[in-house]
């Protein structure tokens, strides 16, 4: 099965820049950002997704 994209590689990185991580990720990748940023990352992601839900009722 293909895996399916969520977040947009604009998205992450935006989020990465704002949270700190953007010089690991464009210097070593996303494979060398540790799991607790990540979840940051997703996290950040979910309260814009929710904001913007909330915005448009």
């Amino acid at each position: 099965m293909a895996r399916q994209k969520i977040m947009s590689e604009e998205l992450k990185m935006e989020i990465a820049k704002e949270l700190g991580v953007y010089d690991t990720v464009s210097k070593y990748g996303w494979g060398e950002v540790k799991s607790r940023d990540c979840g940051n990352i997703v996290r950040k992601a979910i309260e814009m997704a929710e904001r913007a839900l909330k915005e448009r009722q």
